[in-house]
């Protein structure tokens, strides 16, 4: 059974492994010094997106080996996650972040973190993870594990990755965003080292990530072959 799945597990390893290659100091930064920091984005860009789509096709092509039948139950879950990955995406797209491509400027700004930041510094990555979890959970199979496994494995290693990187390159200058966030949501709250910004988070990021979750709802049938609204 191994070598039916060899197409994908290589797929998504160099998916994963390339995005930690490119993104690792030492690598990262011989490669801007000999091509700039937009040919190293433009580089990092088309290496993610062509790994990405070999990704995507050879999961598609990769056969179906159920581990576990299917679970009412957590259809339910996927479609919290899901809503809960939408919000996140809408907030994170909305909200500038000191975690975000090029956010390293904003670490000297007096400001403290506000809005989705209050509940986690790494938004975009969350959505991603919890998406992740959920089309594991409800999918059940062998491909979905590694698929959505890697992509689950590439957010949560990405955040620990990018509090590294962030701190080794502009030392003092993370410690305020690392004291007043947490990567992990709600924790900083819970600790009180911030407050939620719920005024910050706003209504109308919400109604975005509502309009997400609305809109992946009606076209999942058209994305991934599987309805998810009947009428």
């Amino acid at each position: 059974m191994a070598g039916a799945f060899s197409d994908v597990t290589i797929a998504v390893a160099t998916f994963v492994g390339g995005h930690f290659l490119l993104s690792s100091l030492p690598v990262r930064m011989v490669l801007i010094q000999k091509l700039g920091e937009n040919g190293f984005r433009l580089l990092y860009s088309v290496v993610a997106g062509a790994t990405l789509f070999w990704s995507i096709a050879s999961y598609n092509n990769a056969p179906f080996h159920g581990l576990w039948p299917p679970v009412p139950a957590l259809v339910h879950l996927q479609m919290l996650l899901m809503l809960a990955s939408a919000v996140l995406f809408a907030t994170s797209i909305t909200t500038r972040s000191p975690t975000a491509v090029g956010g390293e400027r904003m670490l000297r700004d007096p400001k403290p973190p506000a809005g989705i930041l209050t509940v986690t510094r790494h938004p975009m990555l969350w959505s991603f993870l919890l998406w992740a979890i959920g089309h594991m959970a409800v999918n059940g199979d062998v491909a979905s594990l590694i698929f959505f496994g890697g992509i689950a494995l590439l957010a949560a290693g990405g955040m620990a990755h990018i509090d590294y990187r962030r701190q080794s390159q502009t030392g003092a200058d993370w410690g305020p965003v690392a004291l007043a966030t947490s990567a992990v949501p709600f924790l900083a709250a819970i600790q009180g080292r911030c407050r939620i910004d719920w005024a910050g988070i706003g209504l109308a990021r919400l109604a975005l990530g509502l309009a997400i979750y609305a809109a992946l709802l009606l076209g999942h049938e058209w994305i991934a072959g599987v309805p998810l609204v009947r009428f």
